[in-house]
């Protein structure tokens, strides 16, 4: 029997981007038929697949109530998504590290904030230097970074659309030791990078000139994401996951928990592409069986 999957992906790489044309070959390999499919085509029947698998939906919190109805249907349909559709709707909100603070998971300080009261938040920070990121967002899209109380950072709040906010203070760490990174497949600890964002700027991502460099995380370090991981609120262990965070006063603290369909660094561990392909057949598998 053909084991078929489905790969999530958006009209903007409706072949997937390029780092994941091996993971296509490795889930080949591995005994599965992948195919990639744009999310938002209506004309795709998701229901003939055995599993949907979120890779470049890139694009998800520019249209987030598409997307929510998205994992809807796909929930009526009965199709097998990875990672869940209930982890999915929880970490597409930045809102989780209040979450996971309530867990005991330590999180880079941060304050939800809506309309009026962005405003109100960011006046009890004058002098700080601060970031301002939307709780639905990606690829530090509407994000913005100043000094609390500066007509600079006033003026760009003004451009900054209605919508729900995380205010955090700036973490020079970003920028003196980067952010490390750690990817988990399965459940498993399987490699890690430290991301560093270009000369003069505070965004981690290749998008904005960020580069990175593979790292082995001390033991400490790896505790902490684990458990971070942990606290998670999930019914099945995540196929894939990304632990973003920090090293403050040797302390790691957590910056963002990425289980929808986080960058994995391949290119840089080439060797996790077998290893993701791997838990994905099994996974798919023991749904068709199920």
């Amino acid at each position: 029997m053909t084991v078929r999957i489905a790969l999530a992906t958006c009209a903007a790489h409706p072949d997937l981007h390029e780092d994941d044309f091996p993971l296509v070959d490795a889930l080949r390999a591995a005994g599965l038929d992948p195919v990639a499919e744009v999310w938002t085509d209506p004309s795709v029947d998701w229901s003939s697949y055995d599993g949907v698998l979120l890779r470049s939906v890139w694009d998800y919190h520019k249209r987030y109530d598409e997307f929510t109805g998205w994992l809807d249907l796909l929930d009526k349909g009965g199709v097998q998504v990875f990672n869940d559709t209930d982890l999915i709707r929880w970490n597409a909100d930045k809102r989780y590290l209040l979450d996971l603070r309530e867990r005991g998971v330590a999180i880079v300080p941060s304050q939800v904030a809506a309309g009026a009261c962005l405003r109100e938040v960011v006046a009890g920070l004058t002098g700080q230097e601060i970031v301002i990121k939307p709780t639905v967002s990606a690829l530090a899209h509407n994000t913005i970074r100043g000094v609390a109380g500066s007509p600079e950072l006033d003026q760009a709040i003004d451009g900054l659309p209605d919508a729900v906010y995380l205010v955090q203070p700036f973490q020079p760490e970003i920028v003196t030791d980067g952010e490390c990174s750690l990817i988990y497949l399965g459940g498993t600890y399987s490699h890690a990078v430290v991301q560093r964002p270009a000369a003069g700027d505070y965004r981690v991502q290749f998008e904005h000139g960020g580069s990175v460099e593979p790292v082995d995380p001390p033991a400490a370090v790896r505790e902490a994401a684990e458990a971070a991981l942990t606290a998670a609120p999930t019914r099945t262990t995540p196929i894939y996951a990304r632990v973003d965070g920090i090293l403050k006063a040797g302390r790691f603290l957590l910056m963002e928990l990425e289980l929808i369909e986080p960058y994995l660094f391949l290119p840089q561990h080439p060797s996790a592409t077998n290893r993701l392909a791997a838990v994905v057949a099994e996974r798919v598998t023991a749904g068709c069986r199920s």
